[in-house]
């Protein structure tokens, strides 16, 4: 038996063609969709990138494994203390020593645990291979290393791949010879002029006027990533960037698929196409982040093909990512490891029923500090530091309605913040219950000063809104965070 899991770094499902995408940003990705599962409403327990991978590694929810975010103690693994013995949970509970233990010998092509000091990331790894620039790769850097893989390995069986790509995400770096495919085609029909307007006026890192988070500079090396977005001819720019990075991905991804099948191995290969998170591209006023609970960061493509296995079909229901290793655990027939937070959805696809969990918490402390509940048709944001975006403290969407996050009907409908605010309030009592701590990262984040991306920015930033002429949210920033100002 043979694994390929191919890790997309912030791609988001529906800039995918087999989600539906207008644009033809992934051709082989599409094609291995129509093969195996898809799933509609996948979604990330923790976000961004290292709190995100963190939970799928260790198959435990932030609150438990003690990363949310990017920096300080929120950055930290947590540690089994005065239980810990010889060797920790990691070295057999981790999602790849699990596989391990059921017969794979596993391999990571990813620079992931440099990029954030996420040392934990390689436990259970056989063979490492660092493409070495931390996050900054493009395709065509990491590529060679896995076609020598595949060269020297694929035939051998029981073998398990992770290879992370890292095109879409910022800055957007698909090399300038690869053109534009998309220069013709529309964008996004949602972000009207009228929709633009009202996200200019917006302020935040990320907002349109400061795409390079807290400020609107440009970098000559990277040519398709705008400082901001004055009109339609800025926003192509950010949109066509984008998809640009998932269309040079694709094309990478389909020359692994083209050696594979040389090496006469695709026919009983497992493959997972996924990513960490996705990337609002407009949604809550933010371009080319990942820095909120919502959904345009917390929802992620997830596509399993599995021959003779799974027959190709679409999953509807609520799952997390963390997730998948229960699932492994029942399709191969063997017990799920004792401290994993998920639960496993393997009858849902092996019967079709499309069955899933009644409700899903996200998180996030990196750039915001959100925690956000989707269930049913609605999403809840529940804001405990705005990271300088001036989020109201609770916000609903009806994602059915719309999908992209412009109309905040909480007010409307306080019945569903309430049923919100009770699946909150029991997924918090459940995960308190069954750890050993006493203390929710999320609360250690605001003590230590605030997320990461926002910690130490306020005073800066607030002078560079008044030197630019856009100090109409100066006071309510002040007001709503007076201690970082001080």
């Amino acid at each position: 038996m043979r694994f390929l899991f191919l890790d997309l770094d912030s791609t988001r499902p529906d800039h995918l063609g087999c989600y539906g995408y207008h644009r033809n940003t992934s051709p082989n990705i599409d094609k291995i969709a129509a093969e195996g599962v898809r799933f509609e409403n996948y979604y990330t327990s923790d976000a961004p990138c290292f709190p995100s991978r963190t939970a799928l590694m260790t198959g435990r929810f932030g609150i438990h494994n003690g990363v949310v975010g990017h920096g300080g103690t929120a950055g930290d693994v947590r540690h089994e203390g005065i239980d810990r013995q010889f060797q920790d949970k990691l070295a057999s509970e981790s999602l790849p020593a699990f596989l391990r233990s059921v017969g794979f010998r596993t391999t990571l092509v990813s620079p992931f645990a440099e990029r954030h000091s996420s040392w934990t990331f390689y436990a259970g790894f056989n063979e490492i291979h660092n493409t070495g620039k931390a996050g900054m790769e493009s395709a065509e850097e990491v590529t060679p290393t896995v076609l020598r893989w595949i060269e020297r390995h694929a035939k051998e069986d029981n073998w398990f791949l992770y290879v992370n790509y890292w095109d879409p995400h910022t800055p957007y770096r698909a090399p300038e010879s690869f053109g534009n495919p998309f220069e013709n085609d529309p964008l996004p029909d949602w972000i009207t002029d009228e929709v633009l307007e009202q996200h200019k006026r917006k302020v935040g890192p990320h907002s349109a006027s400061e795409i390079n988070m807290y400020d609107n500079r440009t970098h000559d090396a990277y040519p398709r990533h705008p400082g901001e977005i004055k009109d339609r001819q800025g926003l192509r720019k950010m949109i066509d960037g984008y998809d640009c990075g998932i269309r040079y991905m694709d094309e990478h991804i389909g020359k692994l698929f083209q050696a594979l099948e040389e090496q006469q191995v695709m026919d009983d290969l497992i493959i997972v196409i996924t990513a960490d998170h996705g990337e609002n591209m407009g949604e809550l006023g933010i371009y080319g982040e990942h820095g909120t609970a919502d959904q345009g960061t917390c929802r992620i493509p997830m596509i399993l093909r599995w021959p003779g296995k799974i027959k190709p079909h679409v999953d509807r229901g609520l799952h997390y990512h963390l997730d998948l290793g229960p699932t492994l655990a029942e399709l191969f027939g063997v017990q799920p490891m004792p401290s994993w937070d998920g639960q496993s959805y393997a009858s849902s696809i092996l019967q079709q029923s499309g069955t899933g969990r009644d409700y899903l918490v996200l998180s996030q402390c990196a750039h915001v500090c959100q925690r956000s509940v989707r269930f049913g048709d609605w999403l809840y944001i529940r804001t405990y530091h705005d990271g300088y975006h001036l989020f109201d403290k609770e916000m609903l969407f009806n994602l059915k309605n719309d999908p992209h996050e412009q109309f905040d009907v909480s007010r409307e409908h306080p019945s569903m913040c309430r049923e919100a605010v009770y699946y909150l309030n029991e997924w918090h009592d459940e995960m308190m219950m069954s750890m050993k701590f006493d203390t929710d990262p999320l609360w250690t984040v605001i003590r230590e000063g605030g997320p990461y991306h926002a910690k130490g920015h306020l005073p800066g930033y607030i002078r560079w809104l008044e030197q630019t002429g856009r100090g109409h949210a100066v006071e309510e920033l002040k007001r709503r965070h007076p201690r970082e100002f001080a």
